[in-house]
């Protein structure tokens, strides 16, 4: 029989740090725990520098993209604003354009009105004095054309920093031309490379004309050499007066280019009775005859045109502004016209500075000789 008093319950938790071996058990236990922490210490330590690395491209790239955004919409604001300063001018030109529309519009209207009164087209002789004429020639078919020699006069808009340069001779125009690229010695170490181009003109190539004759106007030729001012003055008071056939005038112009004054009167049915005398004695400087014929209403009712290229001609283009006008024309008119620099006789030179509009007028005396001023 064995009493409760005989056994105990030991329960082991651990080594026992009242012995040594317990002692050393734990310290290696507690040093296997601390191995465990600095691992677990250094594996942290990778990590947030890794997380660091990406945080940093990160913000990197957030800046990146942050720059690059802001350039981007600032340029899209300002072509934006480009935009609506385009959209505002079109609206503007689109607005003038309606208004001269409507402007063309009223001066058909108002042509139409004018002309609903007029006969229909007149052959020009008829309305001549009646004379009697000895025809040796070819007939031919009433209903053919007539044919004119057209001489058109063609403005050239210059652009900045160019230069025209008309030459005597064609080969020496395509060899410019050729050469393409060609530098200029303005003296000392300064020179200056210019750019030689074709000058290509809209010509036209058939013109067909619709003539009528003016019922309020009449042409004055015949008349003498003297003050233009003081010849209009004489001829709008002769026939202005009813006793010399005229009546009131409504202007007297003097046309330059062909030396002959043409009148036109308030009233329709003046022209017609004038033009039946051909020829009027008229107190100028002294008493004068002079023809007073019809005045032709011409309409183009055809218009053909071509692109040709000036033979002659050729543009400079990138001129510089860095000396005075007058003396840079000169040193380039010298430039191309030595032999050496491929060039030759200069015929005409117009220079059109940085800063400045000029036209050139081309103007043909034959189909395939174009001069400009």
């Amino acid at each position: 029989v064995c009493s409760c008093q005989d056994f105990s319950l030991v329960v082991t938790s651990g080594p026992n740090e009242d012995t040594i071996e317990g002692v050393q058990a734990l310290i290696k236990e507690y040093q296997k725990k601390y191995s465990e922490i600095l691992e677990e210490e250094k594996e942290l330590k990778t990590s947030i520098s890794q997380n660091q690395d990406m945080t940093k491209k990160f913000k990197e790239r957030t800046q990146k993209l942050t720059k690059t955004l802001t350039l981007e919409e600032a340029s899209y604001k300002e072509q934006l604003e480009n935009e609506k300063a385009r959209l505002a001018a079109l609206k503007e030109e689109e607005g003038e354009l309606k208004e001269e529309l409507q402007r063309f519009q009223n001066e058909i209207e108002e042509e139409d009105s004018r002309n609903s009164h007029l006969m229909d087209r007149a052959d020009v002789f008829a309305k001549m004095p009646e004379k009697k004429f000895v025809f040796y020639g070819k007939t031919g078919n009433a209903n053919d054309k007539e044919d004119f020699e057209m001489k058109p006069q063609i403005t050239y808009p210059m652009e900045e920093g160019t230069a025209l340069l008309t030459f005597e001779e064609e080969d020496v125009a395509m060899k410019i031309l050729d050469m393409r690229k060609h530098k200029v010695d303005l003296g000392g170490e300064c020179s200056i490379t210019v750019e030689a181009q074709p000058v290509h003109l809209m010509m036209p190539s058939r013109v067909e004309i619709d003539t009528e004759i003016c019922p309020q106007r009449v042409l004055v030729s015949n008349l003498p050499k003297m003050d233009t001012e003081a010849l209009q003055n004489k001829l709008e008071i002769h026939f202005s007066k009813s006793k010399n056939g005229g009546g009131e005038v409504e202007t007297c112009e003097f046309l330059p280019d062909s030396g002959t004054v043409v009148i036109t009167f308030v009233e329709k049915n003046i022209a017609e009775r004038l033009t039946q005398t051909e020829h009027h004695e008229v107190k100028l400087a002294k008493k004068h005859k002079v023809r007073v014929t019809p005045f032709i209403n011409g309409k183009i009712t055809r218009l053909e045109t071509k692109t040709c290229m000036c033979p002659r001609t050729v543009l400079l283009t990138g001129i510089p502004d860095i000396m005075e006008q007058e003396t840079l024309q000169d040193m380039l008119e010298i430039h191309f016209q030595k032999n050496g620099n491929g060039g030759g006789e200069i015929e005409a030179f117009l220079y059109n500075p940085v800063g400045q509009h000029t036209l050139a007028l081309f103007g043909s005396t034959s189909s395939a000789d174009e001069d400009e001023e």
